[in-house]
């Protein structure tokens, strides 16, 4: 059943476009001519962007006492966040509601899924959208994109975090350096890498004669943009990085992230993007799935999630190959297994705070945490006990409490998917708990972070993706190192993240070279997590995804469809060729 459409009080697409006359073809050209062309060069306003800086939240501090305030405001509520489709919001019987991992009998949001008929009626709605949307010029679409990163930043700061904070159970750092920082510089660093892509034009020899031009189109069609939990930024750059590219989106958000992604979206508007552009779609998986793969007009699919469902809508995408109008693009990062190896020559409280950092913060529910660590014997005890001395003063906690150094998991299904770990390592004959192995989801659900050693590197708790704070320790003897490079290269389907910790310069450049295809973003003598876009451009390879590392370069670009145009001046006067005489 699906309820009246209620229009909202956002600028209509004529209000923003302009009226269809003002829309001009996205286009760049650096040859200049006296005679005009058909194809008019577009000049784009040159700007710089920083990384956006994390703040400290320290007692006192005036972004604490603002976070605070956001956090009372939103725990007080159980927020309507609705389906949007254009300017109109719907509402229908399949009512959701999204809850605080860390309390989990507070309700935080209500919210609906979307029916298929909704789903196809979005597709259509971008369809109709998309005409408009692609003749915006570019230099617009920064400015809106680069008005949202400002607003996110300073008026909705607060509100992205507190809303990170309590319904994905992130701690007040966690939160910062995800749905602010993170979300801030992939606005901001796509649209400049954007600008830069446009500068590169074709070659014209002879200017006079013959330009040649490339023109950056949005794709034939609609991009369905899937995003996870675990971090709120991901939504905003798999829905709007499409979108700033001239395309056309429907984004399902993730159901344990909805008011956070419903921040992004009502940002987006905000700062100017018309509804049809985007459109906000929670649903069941399947059905938005089976009806976005269906659609002659899918152009894309940009995902974020496990192995299992991107190889659903892989196959999904296969079978219906007859029926698109266009090749859809399949973009994709899926998790990992990733590892730290450590050389007997590494340093060791080094080593042990960087484990501790990747395994158990966000309760190891980043795509990039460690859960696989291999140390050498010869470190071992003195690895250990620091290991079990740093685990016993990790608080876990609500995350109102500002000292908690991690929270719950994200809800019954991982905390089921955890526990069960965390059991298999205290029945299998190849493992034993060294430390933590207690969970509880009597009020939240909780899982201690939870350190497991294992005889055998090919048990199934040190192969397989579990997203939660797991970490399971390999101990190895320092003279088969060679022997654990390979192990740890071909052990896992995985190829997402991994370090290495050693002050032995040459088996450094050695482990790296072995270690090539192991990973999407290596790290040497630092922690496997914490990339920041621009600096660690994100993504893997293998089963981890298709690798088109998101905070780079070329990401922004992939969401184009380039058209080269060539312009002659110079009329054809002869079918022949010089030699023929």
């Amino acid at each position: 059943m699906v309820l009246e459409p209620i229009v909202l009080a956002f600028a209509s697409p004529l209000e923003i476009f302009g009226g269809a006359e003002r829309g001009v073809d996205l286009l760049f050209g650096l040859h200049a001519r006296a005679v005009s062309t058909i194809v008019k060069d577009l000049q784009i306003t040159d700007f710089s962007v920083e990384n956006e800086p994390v703040m400290g939240y320290l007692p006192g501090s005036r972004e604490r006492t603002e976070l605070e305030a956001a956090i009372a405001k939103h725990e007080s509520q159980v927020a309507e966040v609705p389906i949007m489709i254009g300017d109109q919001e719907y509402r229908t019987d399949l009512v959701q509601h999204q809850v605080m991992p860390h309390k989990h009998s507070h309700k935080l949001a209500k919210f609906y899924y979307a029916t298929s008929e909704l789903v196809q009626k979005a597709i259509d709605t971008a369809m109709a959208a998309r005409v408009n949307w692609e003749r915006i010029p570019l230099n617009e679409k920064f400015d809106m994109w680069l008005k949202a990163a400002d607003l996110m930043a300073g008026k909705y700061r607060q509100d992205l975090n507190a809303s990170t904070m309590l319904g994905q159970s992130k701690t007040v750092i966690q939160a910062e350096i995800d749905s602010a920082a993170e979300l801030i510089d992939f606005f901001r660093f796509n649209a400049l890498y954007a600008k830069e892509g446009t500068k590169w034009q074709p070659r014209s020899p002879e200017p006079n004669v013959t330009v040649n031009k490339l023109r950056l189109r949005g794709m034939e069609g609609f991009i369905a943009a899937v995003s996870p939990f675990n971090f709120t930024a991901i939504g905003g750059n798999l829905a709007y990085t499409p979108a700033m590219m001239g395309n056309v989106v429907l984004w399902k958000p993730s159901d344990t992230a909805i008011l956070s992604n419903f921040t992004i979206y009502k940002i987006m508007r905000e700062a100017g993007v018309p509804g049809g552009v985007v459109s906000f779609i929670p649903a069941d998986g399947p059905v938005f799935g089976d009806g976005v793969t269906s659609s002659p007009h899918l152009a894309a699919i940009n995902f974020t999630g496990s192995v299992p469902t991107f190889q659903r809508l892989w196959s999904q995408v296969g079978s219906n190959l007859q029926n698109y109008k266009s090749f859809p693009r399949l973009v994709g990062e899926c998790g990992g297994k990733n590892y730290h190896l450590v050389h007997p020559s590494a340093d060791v409280t080094s080593v042990v705070n960087g484990t501790i950092r990747s395994a158990f913060e966000y309760c190891g529910q980043k795509c990039s945490a460690c859960s696989r660590a291999y140390f050498p014997i010869s470190l071992w005890p003195e690895i250990k006990e620091k290991l079990l001395a740093v685990q016993k003063e990790l608080k876990v906690g609500d995350v109102r409490e500002f000292d908690s150094f991690m929270s719950a998991v994200i809800d019954a299904k991982a905390f089921k998917r955890i526990s069960s770990y965390i059991e298999h390592a205290k029945t299998s004959a190849n493992t034993s708990i060294i430390a933590g192995g207690k969970y509880d989801d009597s009020v939240g659900y909780f899982v201690e972070p939870t350190i497991v050693q294992t005889t055998d590197p090919l048990d199934r708790i040190m192969t397989e993706e579990i997203f939660g704070p797991i970490l399971t320790v390999y101990v190895y003897p320092d003279d088969q190192i060679d022997d654990v490079i390979n192990l740890v290269n071909t052990s896992t389907p995985y190829a997402l993240t991994g370090a290495i910790f050693a002050n032995d310069e040459a088996w450094l450049a050695k482990a790296t070279e072995a270690l090539k295809d192991s990973a999407g973003n290596f790290y040497i003598n630092d922690k496997s997590t914490g990339s920041v876009v621009a600096q660690q451009p994100f993504g893997g390879a293998r089963m981890s995804g298709t690798n088109d590392k998101a905070g780079g370069l070329q990401y922004a670009l992939k969401w184009t469809s380039p058209q080269s145009v060539k312009q002659t001046f110079v009329p054809l006067t002869n079918i022949k060729y010089p030699y023929m005489g």
